[in-house]
C-alpha cells in the first residue's frame, strides 16, 4: 500500500459566510495560522495579450469551508459545501486552540439526500464512482481509512479536487483496536487525520465509525468525539452492498428506491455504499440510483457537521 492539492477579470462573489474556495494539492495550504480567513479564490487571471471574450467564465475551483481557530464558521448555509480543518488536532493542542465542536443546527431546509461512500479509497472502483458522479453533476462524501488513503494518495487528491467531501473511517477498519474502549478509537481516528492531512492539508471534522455507532459506542465515546471536534454520521438508507451474499446491482437499486420512501428518509436521505475493491456492483449500479433520486426530487449534499443525524 502506497501514500495517499489579463483579461476580463470575473468578479469575486461571495459564495456564504466562512466559505473559500480551495487551493490544488500542489497549491494548498498547509496547516495554519492560529488565524485562519475565509475567502474566495478564482483561478488565475489570464495575461492581458491572452484576454478571452468575457462569455468564455475562467472555471473555478470547488468551494470549501476552512474552520475558523474557534470553529465558529463550520455549518454553512448550503449542504453542498465540504468542511475542513486545516489543523490537526495536535497543532490545535499545541497552539491552545479548541478541540471542542459548538452547538450545531442542524440543517433541515429542503430534501437532500447525502450519498456516502465507505472503505476506500482503491485505485479501481473510487475512480470509477468518481467519473459517474462528475458526469451526473453530483458530490458525495468519501469516508476515508487511513490505510488505503496512504496507498492511493492520487485518489484521495481526486476526491478533495473534484469538490467532494472526505470522512475519517478509522485507521484499518479493525474493530478490535476500536472498541475496547475510546481511547483505541481516538488513537485510530487521529492517526488517520494525520494520514488525510499529509496528502491535501486538512482533515475532515466528519466520521464514520465502522459498522456504525449501535452495538459499538458506549457514553464515553459520545463525549470524547465532540470533545475532540468530530461529527459522527451513521445512515438511514442502506443499499446493502456488504452483505455476504454477494448482492448485483438490481438489488442495490431496489434497496435505495424503497429505502428512500420511508419516513426516516423523506427530508434527509444518508445512504451507505462502498467505493473498495470488490465493489464493481455498486459502480454498475451508480447511475440509475442518482436518476431515481434526480426523479425523486432531491438536491445531493455532502456530509458536514451541520448534517442531520440519521435517525
Amino acid at each position: 500500500m502506497k501514500k495517499i492539492f489579463i483579461g476580463v477579470a470575473i468578479g469575486a462573489a461571495v459564495l456564504i459566510a466562512g466559505v473559500m474556495i480551495g487551493t490544488s494539492p500542489s497549491e494548498k495550504e498547509v496547516a495554519p495560522s492560529i488565524s485562519q480567513e475565509t475567502r474566495q479564490e478564482s483561478a488565475p487571471a489570464a495575461n492581458k495579450t491572452q484576454a478571452k471574450p468575457q462569455s468564455q467564465t475562467q472555471t473555478q475551483l470547488p468551494a470549501r469551508v476552512f474552520a475558523a481557530d474557534d470553529f465558529s464558521n463550520v455549518a454553512p448555509s448550503s449542504p453542498s459545501v465540504p468542511v475542513y480543518d486545516k489543523c490537526t488536532l495536535s497543532e490545535r493542542r499545541a497552539a491552545g486552540l479548541t478541540t471542542t465542536l459548538p452547538d450545531i443546527a442542524p440543517y433541515r431546509a429542503g430534501k437532500t439526500v447525502y450519498l456516502t461512500f465507505d472503505d476506500g479509497p482503491d485505485d479501481k472502483n473510487t475512480p470509477a464512482v468518481l467519473d459517474i458522479l462528475k458526469d451526473a453533476g453530483v458530490h458525495a462524501t468519501f469516508y476515508v481509512t487511513g490505510a488505503q488513503a496512504e496507498a492511493h494518495p492520487d485518489v484521495l487528491r481526486r476526491i478533495y479536487d473534484e469538490g467532494h467531501a472526505i470522512g475519517n473511517h478509522s485507521y484499518d477498519h479493525r474493530y478490535e483496536k476500536l472498541y475496547p474502549d475510546v481511547s483505541g478509537f481516538l488513537a485510530e481516528m487521529e492517526r488517520t487525520d494525520e494520514v488525510i492531512h499529509s496528502i491535501i492539508g486538512v482533515r475532515p471534522l466528519i466520521i464514520r465509525a465502522p459498522g456504525g455507532v449501535v452495538g459499538n459506542f458506549t457514553d464515553a465515546y459520545e463525549s470524547a468525539i465532540r470533545a475532540n471536534g468530530y461529527v459522527e454520521h451513521d445512515w438511514n438508507v442502506s443499499s446493502a452492498d456488504a452483505a455476504p451474499n454477494h448482492p448485483v446491482a438490481q438489488d442495490f437499486i431496489d434497496n435505495i428506491s424503497y429505502g428512500t420512501d420511508q419516513e426516516a428518509a423523506l427530508r434527509t436521505a444518508i445512504i451507505l455504499m462502498h467505493s473498495s475493491e470488490g465493489h464493481e456492483e455498486t459502480v454498475k449500479a451508480l447511475p440509475k440510483i442518482i436518476e431515481i433520486l434526480k426523479d425523486k426530487g432531491y438536491a445531493f449534499g455532502v456530509v458536514t457537521p451541520m448534517t442531520p443525524q440519521p435517525w
